[in-house]
């Protein structure tokens, strides 16, 4: 039993930062008015964060990577019966992750281009028309409840872990590290880490709308007669 490396610094960073900025966007609208502008923002810092993470689900260290820990049936049945052994997420966590992620996905994607009908428009509202726009505030508003019951079915896993298996699952995810018989993650290295960002970075200014041209200026010229 020796201390090793699980999370490497840059899913750490992702983890907490996500958890930030999903509980800034969902007291902001509960907020409104003002404070709307920061659900933007937020939106689409997610967006950034999520690209990143797909990304280094691919070119991370070794528990950070999607085929590490997305296995099937069989893993998930294993586990069930109590025969399965691993490190990082297990296969009932590695559900877990791809459901908040991809829920997350469509609720940003789908807040984009949505708007209150009062005085937020998101970021790229104005690619689209006003009915595709009210399409789109409908399933964003539908998909915020089932994003709600993960993340308590997500806190309610870690509770279990923690009270009752007695796993520090939150420490591990701030320190990085665990005890146990694992191998130390390998991999996901600086220029791995620069190709995700830059790609998160793309993404986060691309959902922004910031390329999008300004309509031209009206003038109210005073007829000639």
């Amino acid at each position: 039993m020796r201390r090793f490396l699980v999370w490497d610094l840059p899913t750490r960073i992702f983890h907490w930062a996500l958890v930030v900025c999903v509980v800034g966007s969902f007291v902001s609208v509960k907020i409104g008015g003002n404070a709307m502008d920061w659900h933007g923002r937020f939106g689409v810092t997610i967006v950034g964060l999520l690209v990143f993470r797909l990304v280094w689900g691919f070119v991370g260290s070794t528990y950070a990577r999607f085929s590490q820990f997305v296995r099937g049936p069989g893993a998930i049945q294993a586990y069930l019966q109590g025969r399965w052994q691993g490190v990082g997420h297990n296969p009932l966590g590695a559900l877990s992750v791809l459901a908040m992620l991809g829920t997350l996905l469509l609720l940003v994607a789908t807040g984009l281009f949505a708007n209150d009908d009062i005085a937020f428009d998101g970021p790229l509202y104005k690619l689209v028309g006003k009915d595709f726009s009210d399409r789109a505030a409908g399933i964003h508003r539908l998909i915020e409840p089932l994003t709600i019951l993960l993340v308590l079915v997500h806190l309610g896993a870690i509770a279990f872990y923690v009270r009752v298996r007695k796993e520090a699952l939150i420490m591990s995810m701030i320190t990085g590290s665990k005890v146990g018989a694992g191998e130390t993650a390998k991999g996901g290295g600086i220029a791995a880490f620069c190709v995700a960002l830059v790609i998160a970075l793309a993404a986060a200014y691309g959902a922004s709308g910031a390329w999008i041209p300004a309509p031209p200026p009206v003038t109210n010229e005073n007829p000639t007669w």
